[in-house]
């Protein structure tokens, strides 16, 4: 066995992978620490110390990944993703690429590339991207059409909800997550307009109740659809794995006859 082999023999082992989330789990923890200046005034050194060996941890498993896998690790792109994420945790964090530091805590996001269940969620969310563009459409069409008859309809009376079309999005977009929708707009807007009910309470049903709901609906659908084909490869390579044995038993049956 080469040693190629031999490495990604071992970085498919179960601990290896449960030691990567436990680095990426501490790894958080430090990166959180490092908000508090009380803990930073008492420990400092120790914890700036603590997250350079988690990166070192990091970038060697990355290494090790590119020897294992050579070219082969750019065509996975969970691969790209933790490439992506500890490159930036390599750029220097002074002069005008300072921010850049801030987005170190982005190294969590690669528990979702360690845990298969985190990535069967992310791969069914993705799937559902082409449905959710439709239903995002249908959504901005019906948000155009309402912010257009709220600005005509209640503009004059409530300038700072409804005086101009973005305004009016913005207090739609709050209608319809039902952030203070009630007594913070609609209630308030009936004192002048009594049927004004019969415009919000329709644009409420169509969007929270419907459009909403259609995407987690597609969500959902996506995401089960994902465990079904893991589901349905998992079962095709134990029935791959049973067929190998059981001519290999017939070989060696034939071999003693």
């Amino acid at each position: 066995m080469t040693l190629r082999q031999k490495t990604a023999d071992l970085l498919a082992t179960a601990w290896v992978r449960n030691f990567i989330v436990a680095v990426i789990i501490f790894n958080a923890i430090i990166l959180g620490m490092e908000t508090s200046q009380s803990i930073m005034d008492a420990a400092g050194p120790l914890i700036i110390a603590l997250d350079r060996i988690c990166l070192a941890i990091f970038v060697a498993e990355l290494g090790a990944k590119l020897f294992a896998q050579r070219l082969q690790f750019f065509r996975s792109g969970w691969n790209i993703f933790d490439f992506i994420i500890v490159g930036v945790s390599l750029v220097p964090g002074n002069g005008g690429l300072s921010v850049l530091r801030a987005l170190r805590i982005l190294r969590v996001l690669r528990v979702i590339s360690v845990v298969p269940s985190l990535r069967r969620v992310v791969e069914g969310f993705v799937t559902a991207l082409p449905g959710m563009g439709s239903v995002f459409l249908l959504m901005g069409i019906v948000f155009y059409i309402a912010a257009v008859m709220a600005t005509k309809l209640f503009g004059d009376a409530f300038p700072e909800w409804f005086g101009t079309l973005g305004r009016s999005g913005y207090s739609l977009f709050q209608i319809m997550t039902l952030e203070s929708w009630s007594m913070g707009i609609v209630r308030p807007v009936m004192e002048i307009y009594p049927y004004a009910w019969a415009f919000f309470v329709p644009f409420i049903m169509v969007t929270t109740f419907a459009v909403v709901n259609l995407l987690v609906g597609l969500i959902v659908n996506s995401m089960q659809d994902a465990h079904a084909e893991e589901g349905n490869a998992a079962t095709d390579a134990y029935r791959d794995e049973v067929l190998a044995k059981l001519e290999a038993i017939e070989k060696r049956l034939d071999d003693k006859r």
